[in-house]
């Protein structure tokens, strides 16, 4: 299965679309974006939607998330000029966790530029240890997968 791509009888679904310009200074030596990259365009989309998702009182306060691991499959070069759309999926929950699927695209073309995948962990923020994912989060979140 690749990283990004939903498949048949996949329970991935979409959750947030983050729309980031390219900037000059993001392509390195060989004239295209450099890698890493990719993980920071993956990275903004995962705090935009955290953000989105949780009560501000409680985002970064009481509830944070951290990743346990990430992936980044390049299937084409992303050059300036242009916009990246990073869409994140997320699958089936966890008790602490999410599994989040990233698909990067250029501007309107339909083909990905990249396909990603982390597992976030969501944190309590004062003792910086795994948390089952709070109810009202969880609601959301249910919400978004139905």
């Amino acid at each position: 299965m690749s990283q990004g791509r939903i498949e048949s009888g996949d329970q991935r679904r979409l959750a947030y679309v983050e729309r980031i310009p390219i900037r000059w200074g993001d392509m390195d030596a060989m004239g295209h974006v450099n890698n890493t990259l990719y993980f920071r365009y993956m990275e903004q989309a995962r705090i935009s939607w955290f953000d989105a998702l949780v009560p501000e009182d409680e985002a970064w306060h009481a509830t944070g998330i951290v990743i346990a691991n990430a992936s980044c499959s390049y299937l084409r070069p992303i050059t300036y000029p242009g916009t990246v759309e990073v869409r994140l999926q997320i699958g089936p929950l966890g008790g602490s966790s999410v599994p989040t699927y990233y698909e990067m695209r250029v501007d309107a073309d339909p083909k990905p530029y990249a396909e990603g995948a982390a597992v976030v962990v969501f944190i309590g923020m004062k003792t910086q240890k795994p948390v089952r994912i709070p109810e009202g989060i969880r609601a959301r979140l249910l919400k978004a997968t139905s």
